[in-house]
């Protein structure tokens, strides 16, 4: 596929502020809720689909601000933007904090002086949020320009391309109120961007932009919650606690998912974390116990046989085949993009630094097209990889810690119990053999995993284009994740656009302006002026 000229750097979810704590609206703590749609204070939240909830929910189209903001486009031109910022105060009838559960939008209108329809354009979801924390756009005056590592945000670069770009808040696992009751806990953070676009798509026709092609974005957890909102669309796990906080009586599901180094999955994290990364050594060289590794590692394959994986020329995926579906399919090609794009001189310093590395030219390997030597092919072990990358982040386990100190333990907390177990390997580990998760866990878990509506529940209403991306050394996570999602989309007939960033780490994105391209590829769009 033909790509535009990209910016350099990365390219990643603005940054927003902490806007204090629970607000006078907050109406109930999400696991409060009934599997009948009962709720302990929310029990008062009417549908939103009727009466004074409803009219709450209607977009101004004329309720803005007027901005210009200078964007550089992929190959580094700056362009002069006008456009409409909107501020939704809540996307919700009955918010539970409006400090997080608002929303803006921007369109735009005019681009380097020529008028701009966006009423027809695809829709930028981006979300903000990172390791499940609450994210705020409450005190947001405008779109950002620069995203990290001094590139142009994607927001911005959509922006340019013509696209309206809406950025929601949402609640998130350390917000506590007076009481200590912890209410940003799971599902509260999907639940949030579900009842953001439901309002979108009640506002068709007044929300500028074409609800029908929403694309959410985000990186790390928030990867994972676009995954997830992909996965899950119109799902109706999660209407008690959508209808508890007055979201609109709309749908859900969205057009397409861009996704980076998205941590998903997450009661088997600790498993696939061990098969991937457990041979390598903590930063100064500690290694992890091995008994506790072993047995992660062990789990893992039997998940992996529950999950039917299968790919083209490997066939079913297994934990015998995982590591050889991985090199060929993604790691070997991004070495092979890595290095075709550089000098003859770079690739040869670069080549004599890393011997693990075979390099044959003249072959019609990955990045055909992409410069000097870009008919060559890398090629090398799973062991020398995982060598190269050197150490892992995380110790063992990763993400259900026997000490409930990580962000997934407090994730899964409830009331004003700040962090639980999810998984019943560390629950036993700390309790003993005969412990039992508790009873809500299981249903928790499904809401907040992806796949979950990919593999157990299989979800027609999902989103089925998908832009996936992650770092060849990000160790936040097992580099497995993204490769069983790619597997599973791409099994499932979606159209799936997957690359792993050679040599990169957690949160890369070096390719903002090719993803901006393929929203404009996928929902066909063409800007009108």
């Amino acid at each position: 596929m033909k790509r535009r000229a990209v910016v350099m750097g990365l390219a990643a979810a603005t940054a927003v502020p902490t806007v204090g704590s629970a607000s006078g609206a907050r109406a109930a703590q999400d696991g409060q809720i009934g599997q009948a749609g009962r709720v302990g204070q929310a029990g008062r939240v009417g549908q939103a689909g009727s009466g004074a909830a409803s009219s709450a929910l209607v977009f101004d189209p004329d309720a803005c601000t007027e901005s210009t903001i200078t964007i550089k486009d992929t190959a580094g031109v700056a362009h002069e933007v006008v456009y409409r910022f909107h501020k939704v105060a809540s996307y919700v009838a009955k918010p539970v904090d409006v400090a997080y559960q608002s929303l803006n939008v921007s369109v735009p209108v005019k681009i380097d002086g020529t008028v701009v329809d966006a009423t027809g354009a695809p829709i930028l979801l981006a979300n903000g949020i990172g390791g499940y924390m609450p994210s705020s756009v409450a005190n947001n005056t405008g779109i950002v320009a620069s995203g990290m590592g001094g590139g142009t945000s994607r927001q911005a670069l959509a922006l340019a391309a013509g696209y309206v770009v809406v950025e929601p808040g949402a609640r998130g696992r350390t917000l506590v109120d007076a009481s200590g009751t912890y209410y940003g806990t799971a599902p509260a953070v999907i639940v949030d961007l579900k009842a953001a676009v439901r309002y979108l798509k009640f506002n068709k026709g007044r929300v500028p932009g074409d609800v029908r092609r929403i694309v959410a974005s985000g990186v790390s957890a928030g990867g994972a919650l676009s995954a997830l909102l992909g996965a899950s669309g119109d799902s109706p796990l999660y209407e008690p606690y959508l209808k508890a906080i007055g979201a609109a009586d709309a749908s859900d599901a969205i057009f397409a998912v861009g996704t980076w180094c998205p941590i998903i999955d997450l009661e088997h994290a600790d498993m696939a974390y061990e098969w991937c990364w457990g041979a390598n050594p903590l930063n100064g060289g500690a290694r992890v116990d091995p008994v506790i590794s072993g047995e992660l590692k062990a789990a893992y394959a039997e998940h992996l046989a529950t999950l039917g994986l299968r790919a083209k020329g490997f066939g079913a995926l297994t934990a015998r085949n995982l590591d050889a579906y991985l090199l060929k399919a993604h790691l070997e090609p991004s070495a092979t993009r890595y290095l075709a794009a550089l000098s003859d001189t770079d690739r040869a310093a670069y080549l004599a630094a890393n011997p693990f590395i075979t390099w044959s030219e003249g072959g019609s390997g990955a990045g055909a097209g992409a410069g000097a030597g870009s008919g060559g092919r890398a090629a090398f072990s799973w062991a020398d990889f995982l060598t190269h990358v050197g150490a892992r982040k995380k110790n063992a386990p990763s993400f259900d810690g026997f000490d409930l100190a990580t962000p997934e333990n407090n994730l899964f907390g409830t009331g004003t119990t700040k962090a639980r177990h999810f998984t019943l390997y560390s629950l036993r580990h700390e309790s003993g053999d005969s412990a039992r998760l508790d009873a809500d866990i299981p249903t928790k878990l499904d809401l907040m995993n992806p796949m979950h509506h990919l593999v157990e529940d299989v979800n027609h209403n999902r989103s089925k284009h998908w832009w996936i991306r992650l770092g060849t050394k990000d160790t936040d996570t097992s580099l497995s994740v993204a490769g069983n999602l790619s597997a599973r989309l791409t099994s499932l007939g979606d159209d799936v656009d997957t690359a792993y960033y050679w040599d990169a780490g957690h949160g890369a994105d070096q390719d903002p302006g090719d993803f901006v391209e393929w929203i404009g590829e996928v929902s066909g769009y063409r800007p009108t002026v």
